[in-house]
């Protein structure tokens, strides 16, 4: 808690790395699980797509603007901008991670707009000055072009910063992912507009020339003529303005010559994208691929240990099947803590999947004739391998077991889904009323319904009445027959059922509990249970059925209490279709079929309430 989750692993790899050698023989730790890869997977791409735009930008400049020393001091600015936001960023105590790198990555190409400005408005002005005969002083020339732009170009800067505030309005899940960003961003921008009216002018100043070397050898002379002082074009003859003139020129008479029917074309144009725009799906927020898949699928409940175990090796041998899949880990049960309260019936199974280079291929339209380098050109638009949901709809249709509802997800986007709403599928629908039967009769009804949209990949309702539990009633009259209390009988059945502990083994510096009951084939049904036998004062051995009733119930194997009422959740996962339209749909389907009592109410849960949220608040901003 409150410390960096990649040390925190770094520093746990250290300390199984020191245990390894104290293992007993044959013994070894694996990793089920690592999330440093995906953070330093995240980092690496994120960084050098940060270096291909600076690349990028610089380019650019270095083209149209036709000048090498010009082009510099936008250069020099990105990287300045750039390394300078990391030491407020460390005082504040925000990490590098992807949302902090991403807000400096969508700001590279504004933090050089303000330089490019100076830089253009002093080359004009030297222009001009040197078409006149060069009057007065040259570094006077430069310095009016600079302050001539230098406070609007400053100002234009920090308004471009004051534009993110707004992201810090933003609260709980959605606040701490995107507050990084916005932080790096108006970070990177701040110091732009301050490098745009000290360093930048300065750079210009100190290094800019207008006289030609002359120093020996005269061809290095003349390189670095070309190089640190260039040659100052008109703006009508510079190479790369005279191109884009002859293709602007024409576009721009053209409009000024028909005014009113470009302005009714682009008028009928926003209206032809406003049916586009209501058709177009929301959700919460993109997910982001981890590269680890969550398989958890939820039983009926009552299943026993046996056949859970059954059923959790067959998924993992499935699972393992895939020739994508590098490692499967299951679980069912839980942990004795209260922060991870999953019942029996739901297992976890944790997915590491192989890197995508590593997917069975799918053929491309270029796959027949492209040759590898090419073809690295156009796999991030066109993989040719299989997708992400293409591998888990193979999974959910190998996975189909009687009794056994899929749904499927990511490591990280469970934990927070979980954490946030307490529901582990995009869609959830809490079911909350006063009967516990009422409101499981309601969750199934809902199951029914909700199955026959389009986009339900699978929907479970929770049994909120389908535990079940042997009840033991002894009866008083014949326990006072034998001379039996009704303490006897329940230590019978706390011991031989339940088993107890009736010694401590040592071993060394270790101490084992012994524990003592009747072993499973003696215990495994209610005939057997009625057969033991419960010792009397005189000696003699009476089969437990013979002193108590001993019944198999149903009733409620865990009670969820939100909001003062009790509650039943409903699991709804979606494939092929975003949240927003498909709980708009379901909503509707709900309201015509689907008839509630006074006092239950449903509410609509998962990312869907984390959108309803986040819109909300930012209408309000």
């Amino acid at each position: 808690h409150g410390e960096n989750a990649l040390n925190v692993i770094k520093l746990v790899k250290a300390k199984l790395e020191e245990l390894k050698p104290s293992l007993p023989e044959g013994v070894e730790v694996v990793t089920t699980y690592d999330r440093s890869d995906l953070i330093q997977r995240a980092i690496k791409t994120l960084t050098h797509e940060l270096t291909v735009e600076m690349i990028i930008v610089a380019a650019v400049i270095l083209i149209f603007l036709w000048h090498i020393p010009s082009a510099l001091v936008p250069i020099f600015t990105i990287p300045i901008s750039v390394l300078l936001a990391f030491i407020p960023l460390y005082w504040m105590g925000v990490t590098v991670n992807i949302m902090s790198l991403a807000g400096i990555a969508i700001s590279i190409g504004v933090l050089v707009d303000g330089a490019i400005v100076e830089v253009e408005n002093a080359y004009n002005k030297i222009h001009r000055w040197m078409e006149e005969g060069r009057p007065g002083d040259f570094h006077q020339v430069r310095l009016s072009a600079l302050q001539e732009v230098g406070p609007s170009v400053f100002f234009s800067l920090l308004v471009i910063a004051v534009s993110f505030i707004p992201i810090f309005a933003l609260v709980e899940q959605e606040g701490r992912l995107f507050k990084p960003l916005a932080y790096s961003k108006n970070l990177a921008m701040a110091l732009a507009s301050l490098l745009a009216i000290t360093l930048d002018p300065a750079m210009r100043m100190l290094f800019a020339r207008i006289e030609p070397f002359s120093f020996r050898p005269r061809f290095l002379a003349k390189l670095a003529t070309s190089a640190f002082v260039g040659t100052y074009y008109a703006e009508e003859k510079h190479p790369i303005s005279r191109v884009l003139l002859k293709i602007y020129e024409p576009v721009c008479r053209f409009v000024l010559r028909h005014p009113k029917t470009i302005i009714a074309f682009a008028l009928a144009l926003v209206l032809g994208s406003l049916p586009i725009y209501f058709r177009l799906g929301r959700e919460f927020m993109p997910p982001l691929a981890e590269g680890t898949i969550l398989y958890m699928p939820t039983t009926l409940p009552g299943i026993s240990v046996t056949e859970a175990q059954r059923l959790l090796e067959a998924q993992d041998r499935i699972l393992k099947s895939f020739p994508e899949v590098e490692r499967v880990f299951g679980k069912a049960g839980r942990a004795e803590t209260s922060t991870d309260p999953a019942p029996f019936s739901m297992m976890e199974t944790t997915v590491i999947l192989k890197p995508e280079s590593q997917w069975r291929k799918k053929p491309r339209w270029y796959s027949s004739w492209a040759p590898e380098w090419l073809a690295s050109f156009f796999r991030p638009l066109w993989p040719d391998h299989i997708s992400y949901d293409e591998l888990v709809d193979e999974m959910d249709r190998a996975l189909r077991f009687a009794g056994v509802t899929n749904a499927w997800t990511m490591p990280i986007k469970a934990r927070i889904d979980m954490l946030s709403t307490g529901v582990r599928t995009p869609v959830g629908i809490k079911v909350f009323g006063a009967d516990l039967k009422e409101i499981e009769r309601i969750g199934t009804e809902l199951e029914t319904l909700l199955r026959q949209i389009p986009g339900t990949r699978s929907v479970y309702a929770e049994r909120v009445t389908g535990g079940y539990f042997v009840d033991f009633v002894p009866d008083r009259q014949l326990l006072a027959r034998y001379g039996l209390t009704i303490e006897d009988v329940q230590m019978v059945i706390m011991s031989a059922i339940g088993g107890e502990n009736i010694t401590t083994t040592v071993e060394g510096r270790q101490r084992f509990p012994v524990n003592l009951r009747y072993p499973r084939e003696l215990r495994d049904d209610l005939d057997r249970l009625r057969r033991v036998l419960v010792p009397t004062p005189s000696g003699s051995q009476i089969p437990l059925g013979q002193l108590a009733s001993i019944e198999l119930v149903q009733g409620p194997s865990m009670i969820r209490d939100e909001n003062g009422f009790l509650a039943g959740y409903v699991y709804v996962d979606i494939a092929g279709r975003d949240v927003g339209s498909y709980v708009d749909e379901a909503k509707k389907v709900v309201r015509e079929k689907l008839a509630l009592k006074p006092g239950y109410v449903l509410q609509w849960s998962g990312q869907y309430e984390n959108m309803l949220r986040v819109k909300e608040r930012l209408r309000m901003v």
